[in-house]
């Protein structure tokens, strides 16, 4: 019996979506497509669809069918050195290409993002001023216009979470000290908490404190995650596996095997578990915002 598909399935679904788009913007369909490679339609399918892996030298003759950049071409490429490792690390650069963002395309299909974050605001409720602190900080020798365009790619990526269509459902289980680390200085966390008391009134967000009190629990131990869900198919099941990504000082984590979810999954719900409760959580993110404002 052939062997199936082994590591992780995210670079390989991620890099059919991107030679799908590719695909697209040729105008080709799938049929013309398969037909100037030489390959079968059920083989461009497959590859689409993330069911397979692929080589480099593929992706390279795929990109030149379909007049991908050279830049583009050369990402994809990488991307396709990556569809049989077991655990995937992807090394953000400037290597990688505009628009050429993993985690974004995951987050934009998920249905359900469950996020534990303990040192700072996650990106999806920043305020502009929050972030522009961050990534300033985080890119010390890029221009004010490099800048900008950072601040400006996560403040898009906020409309997300109020989209009309199914937007997200959104739990965030916060560290105490992200509100009391004073980012920005006192002006600019006031803001930015305000502005979390206000997203928290959305139906489809909740957001929950885990107070110093709590003492130990699993995110001492995790560090920041995100575990990513996506809609059901007509028969019930998840169209993609669950994903968990945790974004480090050098790279992207992403784990989707079923006992990584498992594991990330029973840690989040302690973490939950030990979290104040909803309203107890926004009194205490309004009574730090007051103090910011005060000091």
């Amino acid at each position: 019996m052939a062997e199936g598909p082994t590591g992780s399935t995210v670079p390989r679904r991620q890099l059919g979506r991107y030679l799908r788009e590719l695909r697209n913007q040729a105008r080709l369909t799938v049929r013309a497509a398969a037909r100037k490679l030489e390959w079968s339609e059920a083989k461009l399918w497959r590859i689409e669809t993330g069911q397979t892996s692929l080589r480099s030298l593929d992706v390279e003759a795929m990109c030149k069918v379909y007049g991908a950049r050279s830049d583009m071409t050369e990402a994809l490429m990488g991307l396709a050195k990556e569809t049989k490792a077991r655990g995937w690390w992807h090394a953000y650069g400037d290597a990688i290409p505009e628009g050429f963002d993993l985690y974004i395309g995951l987050e934009e299909a998920a249905s359900q993002l469950d996020w534990y974050e303990s040192e700072l605001i996650p990106g999806l409720l920043q305020t502009e001023d929050y972030a522009r602190t961050i990534i300033s900080a985080d890119h010390p020798d890029e221009g004010a216009g490099e800048i900008d365009s950072r601040v400006n790619l996560r403040i898009a990526r906020q409309v997300l979470i109020t989209r009309a269509t199914e937007p997200p459902t959104l739990n965030v289980a916060l560290g105490e000290a992200v509100l009391r680390r004073p980012i920005g200085g006192n002006n600019v966390m006031a803001g930015q908490l305000d502005h979390l008391a206000e997203v928290s009134e959305l139906p489809n967000v909740t957001i929950k404190v885990i107070p110093f009190s709590a003492g130990l629990h699993p995110g001492v131990m995790t560090g920041q995650f995100t575990i990513l869900r996506f809609p059901l198919n007509g028969d019930g099941h998840p169209t993609e596996p669950p994903t968990v990504y945790a974004d480090g000082y050098t790279g992207a984590l992403y784990l989707d095997k079923p006992h990584e979810a498992e594991r990330y999954t029973a840690a989040f719900q302690e973490i939950w578990d030990k979290a104040l409760d909803e309203q107890a959580s926004k009194e205490l993110i309004s009574e730090t915002a007051g103090s910011y404002a005060q000091g």
